[in-house]
């Protein structure tokens, strides 16, 4: 009922960002790209079209589990009132995190349909990109959930996250060039990253090509990240809300 007064400029803000991009990587900045080893052979807008439905979901997936979760342990409480119903805590974590995988999968796609019509895909894999950007997501958003429930000072522990490791992941984690070009010891902090793994899960999925292997690691590291944050995420809510 909330989402229904004003899904249309949610959507539309939520859409917009990573079109800009888009717009601006692929077609702009693309148009000086030629297609080489280091682009899988196509041009560049076919090479970023899938990260950049990734960081989105990302940037989306960070938002919705910081300012609104801690909102509703601190500021509004809702999650309070809630509780003091039949409602567990554990229930209004796996509510909010399938309210996030919703918001996700509409964002998804409406960047999928005009990407689309931007001429970014060569074929029907963006479906499967769409998926990998909500798993990617999720796998972002349970841990910072789990973060969240725990800090007392909200502002001062969103603003490090997005300032020290949210920006950060999304410049160096193969979004808009391989990871090989930067240094090792980055490197291996990319390595870490669930944006990376969803990064190249995403391209193979839209460009084709991968050993199954490395693509089954690269799913396995985000579901896990998903199931470990989600553990650790319901723990939290029980010990901030039950009193």
């Amino acid at each position: 009922m909330w989402y229904r007064r004003y899904w249309r400029s949610n959507l539309y803000s939520s859409g917009l960002q990573p079109l800009l991009f888009l717009a601006a990587m692929g077609l702009g900045f693309g148009s000086q790209v030629e297609p080489g080893p280091d682009t899988g052979g196509v041009d560049y807008l076919h090479f970023v079209a899938p990260t950049l439905l990734v960081s989105g979901a990302m940037m989306i997936a960070v938002f919705e589990s910081t300012w609104k979760v801690a909102s509703g342990f601190q500021w509004q409480q809702q999650y309070v009132a809630v509780v003091t119903t039949p409602i567990t805590p554990g229930q209004v974590f796996g509510g909010e995190l399938m309210w996030v995988g919703m918001r996700l999968l509409l964002s998804a796609v409406v960047y999928g349909i005009v990407a689309g019509a931007l001429g970014a895909w060569l074929g029907p894999g963006a479906l499967l990109v769409v998926l990998v950007g909500v798993l990617t997501g999720l796998a972002c958003a349970a841990p910072i959930m789990a973060l969240s429930a725990t800090v007392r000072n909200p502002s001062n522990a969103f603003s490090a996250l997005l300032r020290f490791v949210v920006m950060p992941v999304m410049l160096f984690s193969g979004t808009f060039f391989p990871i090989s070009y930067i240094p090792v010891p980055a490197r291996m902090l990319a390595w870490v990253s669930p944006l990376w793994h969803g990064n190249e899960l995403a391209r193979a999925a839209a460009l084709g090509g991968g050993e199954w292997l490395p693509l089954v690691g690269h799913g396995a590291f985000l579901v896990a990240l998903l199931l470990g944050g989600g553990l650790l995420a319901r723990s939290r809510f029980y010990r901030r809300l039950v009193v």
